[in-house]
């Protein structure tokens, strides 16, 4: 889908900038970009990893496949194009979520590389955290309660990643979590772990400052 842009639409810079939103949170503001087969865990491990950060006193939001779908993306359906612009879309929208000081996290397929590096280009270096869901198709298809893998299988369903759609997993993930076999406490304290080694979650005024340059 390519749009033409208008040369009147002009970018409006706010006295109120990201650092200073940032700064009164008390933490920063990035990208945490969950990918993987339907299955395999994005948004159970996306809405746990939420909780954590929440009760953390961290703001958050969880942009998912299923309810971005329901509003501002029902107009798509699901071939290669429309799933393009679903990931554009949704890339944009959390731009706008990091730079409110918001940390958003997504539960996507996402399902090439390709669109999932437009997004990373779009932001900062360090916003984009991409984590891999990493889990086998047999265990997805045996965790599929709504037949929507049988389905597939049968030709009933155009277009399924993993089926009759391919899935490209990303060749340097930040985070490379085993959802198949690690339970969801592990998965949650290896994203947390990172976070937190990257001295990405809330700081002191000092060191807040000092990142801030």
């Amino acid at each position: 889908m390519s749009i033409e842009k208008n040369n009147n639409v002009k970018w409006h810079h706010a006295t109120v900038t990201r650092a200073r939103r940032e700064h009164q949170n008390g933490h920063k503001s990035f990208i945490l970009w969950f990918t993987g087969l339907s299955g395999s865990g994005k948004s159970t491990l996306a809405h746990a990893v939420e909780e954590r950060l929440h009760q953390m006193g961290h703001r958050t939001f969880v942009f998912d496949g299923d309810n971005v779908r329901h509003g501002l993306n029902k107009d798509l359906s699901f071939n290669e194009s429309d799933r393009n612009e679903n990931i554009r879309r949704i890339g944009e929208m959390c731009k706008l979520f990091i730079e409110a000081g918001v940390i958003a996290l997504t539960a996507f397929i996402s399902p090439f590389r390709e669109d999932r590096k437009k997004i990373r280009e779009l932001v900062n270096e360090g916003d984009f955290i991409e984590i891999y869901c990493e889990c086998s198709l047999e265990v997805c298809e045996e965790r599929d309660v709504k037949g929507i893998y049988a389905r597939a299988r049968r030709g009933e369903i155009p277009h399924f990643t993993g089926i009759s759609s391919p899935y490209e997993s990303p060749d340097n993930p930040e985070i490379a979590v085993n959802t198949g076999s690690s339970s969801l406490e592990n998965s949650v304290n290896r994203v947390i772990g990172y976070l937190r080694d990257n001295m990405l979650l809330h700081m002191s005024e000092d060191t807040f400052a000092d990142n801030q340059g």
